[in-house]
């Protein structure tokens, strides 16, 4: 997937959240509902695209640094859910608004395909996240405050900059060939 893919991605969230512009029902506009919902998928449309990311460059190790840093992600996040108990802004009786969950998991994502394949993928997928971010705040439910989807994003980055390096190339390569009675080694080195 290139950057003008998640461009493209980033155009098409843009333009059907203004299309679902009307008024709805209960006083929310239908731009909400769609916020919310795209929201929802992007939590987890970010990691996975860093995982087909890792796949697509055969960068077994990326795999390896993303299940790392996501796992952290994950447990950090739902560890300090269970520990503060903060209440959710919305009104219900839960109480694990703190941190969220969806921010941490879009952002761990974004972060990852940023660090490691770099900012011509790194900003659409940032872009992406912070529209999940905003959509934790903002939906009609207003699920989360500032301080919630803040923590989350700076979980995910963090875990993520813990595990993952920018990756690179082999630089070395070594092959070997035989053709009838023939044998031939070869060595390369890219600078």
């Amino acid at each position: 997937m290139g950057k003008w893919s998640l461009r493209l991605i980033c155009v098409f969230v843009i333009l059907s959240i203004k299309c679902y512009s009307q008024d709805t029902e209960g006083g929310h506009e239908k731009w909400e509902y769609v916020l919310e919902d795209t929201g929802g998928v992007l939590q987890l449309a970010l990691p996975i695209t860093a995982g087909i990311m890792t796949l697509i460059h055969k960068d077994y190790r990326g795999t390896k640094k993303l299940a790392y840093s996501y796992a952290t992600t994950l447990a950090l996040t739902y560890s300090l859910k269970h520990i503060t108990k903060k209440k959710r802004p919305e009104g219900r009786n839960l109480y694990d608004s703190f941190p969220s969950g969806h921010t941490s998991s879009a952002f761990s994502g974004a972060s990852f395909i940023q660090r490691r394949y770099g900012w011509d993928y790194g900003i659409p997928a940032y872009i992406l996240a912070s529209l999940v971010a905003v959509s934790r705040t903002e939906a009609p439910d207003g699920f989360h405050d500032f301080w919630d989807v803040f923590a989350g994003a700076a979980i995910g980055i963090g875990s993520t900059y813990i595990f993952t390096k920018p990756y690179k190339k082999e630089q070395m390569a070594l092959g070997f060939a035989n053709y009838r009675d023939t044998y031939s080694l070869t060595f390369t080195y890219q600078f």
